[in-house]
């Protein structure tokens, strides 16, 4: 009978260890989600379905310093789920502008690059995302794309050579 008692408050302590170490994290997972998937429902939807598998997983969090790379692996796995389940799925081109203020405001490099980086597979797009954008080390970048620091940077470099030749200056 005394273990009944004790269960729900060590449940307790792991939902708060839990909120507080995964919680902070939830604003770059949707950013990694929205640049895999391109769609913010599917995203959000994205986040949850892996936060709710962080949470069963939980306890196998070895080391509280590596929460961030363990729940965006989980969520670049999530997308990768969704992706797949979408195989038959028309393609769609992503939106880089609209027509009017909005696109006349844009700088053209901008634009240039948009374009260049919507060229990209989503597997390419992601390394240049998590290392530009989000600013992980390399080291989190790998754990999350399952490489080395190493296998990331090289991702890195090759997605970014790729990009190049269409962002490169005619004169």
């Amino acid at each position: 009978m005394q273990d009944l008692a004790v269960k729900p408050t060590a449940q307790l302590i792991s939902a708060a260890a839990f909120d507080e170490l995964v919680a902070v994290h939830l604003e770059a997972g949707y950013r990694v989600a929205l640049a895999i998937l391109r769609d913010p429902d599917e995203a959000h939807d994205a986040v949850q379905d892996a936060a709710f598998k962080a949470w069963r997983s939980f306890g196998q969090l070895r080391d509280e310093r590596s929460v961030r790379p363990w729940f965006l692996r989980i969520v670049a796995n999530r997308c990768q789920s969704v992706r797949r389940r979408h195989w038959w799925s028309v393609v769609r081109m992503p939106e880089i502008g609209r027509a009017g203020a909005d696109f006349e405001s844009a700088s053209a490099a901008g634009a240039d690059l948009q374009r260049e980086l919507a060229r990209l597979s989503p597997d390419e797009r992601l390394p240049l995302f998590l290392y530009f954008y989000l600013d992980l080390p390399l080291e989190e970048v790998g754990a999350v794309l399952g490489l080395s620091a190493a296998g990331a940077k090289t991702r890195i470099y090759r997605a970014a050579r790729k990009l190049r030749p269409g962002l490169e200056l005619s004169l």
